[in-house]
């Protein structure tokens, strides 16, 4: 797996970099700002980017404005933010629309260096990887939607599972229940978003973000 990365930070970018090396992926490029992402993607076209969002000239969202105009020139690239902190104005674009190939996990929350790389290369494959956290803040920002409010607890608590990338088989471990009452969480899940089955759409994903915009 070829990976560029984006982080400001020298020693965590090194650090980073190392430590996906040392697991036998290629990292051809290291860039410190939002220009030289958008240059290493384009010169190496990886499989993944990790994007850092607060990023110079003004350490605000240089990095995820990029990673947003990332998605759009090179969709076939998995773009998996990597911050300390969640944008939710940003984010929302960033997941909206093809929700594959996406991740957004946080730098304090990141615990396990091989969840992390699995969560990369789950992205870089045109999955998706996304912390709780991320997903409760992005929820809180649109209490508006009338459709996430007709979720039940259990379905709210299946739903941010599901954004993790979990299968159904997964979800069942994780909750202690059986496979087929994960399946009809899900299948409530879809029908109160109105998502019917669909071959150019991620259900799982869009159930999480049809309504965040």
């Amino acid at each position: 797996m070829r990976i560029v990365i984006a982080e400001d930070n020298a020693i965590l970018a090194e650090g980073l970099a190392q430590l996906l090396i040392e697991r036998g992926h290629e990292v051809p490029a290291v860039a410190g700002d939002a220009p030289g992402l958008a240059d290493a993607v384009d010169a190496h076209r990886p499989d993944a980017a990790v994007v850092d969002i607060r990023m110079p000239p003004t350490f605000t969202d240089e990095g995820l404005v990029e990673a947003i105009a990332l998605r759009r020139r090179f969709p076939d690239v998995g773009v998996l933010v990597f911050s300390q902190w969640v944008e939710t104005r940003y984010a929302t674009e960033l997941l909206a629309g093809r929700a594959a190939g996406v991740g957004y996990l946080l730098k304090d929350r990141v615990a396990d260096v091989a969840e992390f790389v699995a969560a990369l290369e789950r992205v870089a494959a045109g999955g998706t990887a996304l912390d709780p956290e991320v997903v409760t803040q992005l929820m809180g920002s649109s209490r508006r939607t009338d459709a996430l409010d007709r979720l039940t607890p259990r379905e709210r608590e299946v739903l941010a599972l599901m954004a993790q990338g979990l299968s159904n088989s997964a979800l069942a471990t994780s909750l202690g229940v059986t496979e087929r009452a994960v399946e009809k969480h899900v299948g409530n899940i879809f029908t109160k978003l109105d998502l019917p089955p669909s071959e150019g759409h991620h259900r799982r994903v869009l159930a999480v973000l049809r309504h965040l915009g």
